[in-house]
């Protein structure tokens, strides 16, 4: 068995090279341009593409991506190493190649996308020619997409949608759209057979230019700069061709799972270079700012904030780097289910908790737009909601756990203290029984 905690040089080498190229040339950008998935904004056509050109020469592009699409297969560990120093940065990911919604997107086109399908819309994804959006989750559906209601009904050979979709983030942007709908409605019938309702919904590419596709609003988020792009989506009688549907019938949620699997450890990835982020700041403001004549640095209350705030990044980025690895070692995120749920479970609290304590010890210039602590923590809210709500993921967690226990085999526990001191009794009785004859 191997065990260690080392990066082998070579790789180091290339983490080393992405730490300076974010740190002097991608994070400035971050403060330059309002939305990176806009390609119609001057400034990021002027900006971003030559840092990609870079990436690209550096053989960094979209490393999420196995040799079949083009990447070089890194595997989600080293991915986890990586995505920590792209965490810093708010336009990094789309600098590597590697932004949400996009790279989930990708996966589900590469798995079940036509030759036709992935010519159109993967490989200019892949180029970053274009963008896309992810169009799931429905204003009455929440966290639960059985409850969606958007159809897809077949008449010939085109698909006709009809519904409203919630928060499509970056629709405004976007080429196409994934749409999940619901094709196989529920039994009309006693006599008919009723279908799972995890069978009921099917996948789509959806043209952004289709007739019927109509953006009621747009939301913005606390925290976020700029217009909002978080799409409140309308789909009337919206017409596609048959075989844009993405998978078969009925197989929509699976197709869901290819991409959600990965995207939310890749969010935790991130997550933790913005939390070191703001760990970094708090300390730099703990040895910067002096009070009652000594700096703040030497307040014992500063200094709990500051070993709380460690402990809990530490311990976060370990166990994304164990489940990275988990997910490396098995290729089946079915048997990593429960450890992705901790991982997106952990994620808004310890980037809510260092957050906070980073915006307190900077005081009230904390607290003001001059610093990035308040959009952090509201961050930390949209982390505990997006992928699945915090709840959901700790049901999902304690579920697989309890699925490696069993009842207690009598009426008391089986750590009951009398049961196993008899228990010990019994099993050592020859050697009680000696050393009893010994003392008489």
């Amino acid at each position: 068995m191997s065990w260690d905690f080392e990066t082998e040089p070579e790789f180091q080498a290339r983490l080393d090279w992405m730490d300076g190229f974010v740190r002097h040339e991608v994070e400035p950008v971050d403060h330059l341009i309002s939305h990176g998935y806009d390609m119609a904004d001057p400034a990021r056509q002027r900006l971003i593409p030559p840092l990609q050109y870079k990436v690209r020469e550096r053989g960094l592009w979209a490393c999420h991506l196995g040799p079949n699409l083009g990447g070089p297969g890194y595997g989600q560990l080293k991915l986890a190493l990586m995505n920590e120093i792209l965490g810093r940065s708010h336009w990094g990911p789309i600098v590597f190649g590697c932004h949400a919604p996009d790279s989930g997107n990708a996966e589900i086109l590469a798995h079940y996308g036509t030759p036709e399908l992935k010519r159109r819309y993967l490989d200019p994804l892949l180029r970053n020619d274009i963008v896309s959006a992810f169009s799931m989750t429905e204003p009455a559906g929440g966290s639960d997409p059985t409850g969606f209601v958007t159809t897809a009904t077949l008449d010939g050979d085109e698909w006709v949608i009809n519904g409203e979709k919630w928060f499509s983030s970056h629709a405004r942007f976007a080429a196409f759209l994934i749409v999940l709908a619901v094709t196989e409605p529920p039994a009309e019938s006693p006599d008919e057979s009723p279908v799972p309702p995890h069978r009921r919904m099917s996948m789509f590419v959806v043209p952004s230019d289709t007739p019927g596709v109509e953006i009621i609003r747009n939301v913005g988020m606390y925290g976020h700069s700029g217009e909002g792009t978080h799409a409140y989506l309308r789909y009337n009688d919206v017409r596609i061709p048959a075989d844009h549907i993405l998978g078969g019938r009925g197989e929509g949620f699976a197709v869901a799972q290819t991409r959600l699997g990965g995207g939310r450890i890749h969010h935790a990835m991130r997550t933790v270079g913005l939390v070191r982020k703001a760990f970094d700041a708090m300390c730099e403001r703990a040895l910067s700012r002096r009070t009652q004549g000594e700096e703040l640095a030497r307040k014992q209350l500063v200094q709990q904030m500051i070993a709380d705030s460690w402990i809990q990044l530490e311990q976060f980025r370990l166990l994304v780097l164990r489940t990275a690895w988990k997910i490396d070692h098995y290729n089946d995120y079915r048997k990593v289910r429960a450890d992705i749920s901790a991982v997106k479970a952990a994620m808004p609290q310890v980037l809510h908790d260092v957050a906070a304590r980073a915006l307190q010890v900077h005081g009230s210039l904390g607290a003001s737009e001059e610093m990035p602590f308040g959009a952090m923590i509201m961050e930390s809210f949209h982390m505990g909601l997006a992928d699945g709500a915090t709840e959901v993921h700790k049901v999902t967690l304690a579920r697989e756990l309890l699925k490696g226990y069993k009842p207690a085999s009598g009426l008391f526990p089986d750590t009951h203290l009398p049961r196993l001191a008899a228990e010990a009794r019994s099993h050592y009785h020859d050697v009680l029984a000696e050393l009893h004859s010994e003392e008489v």
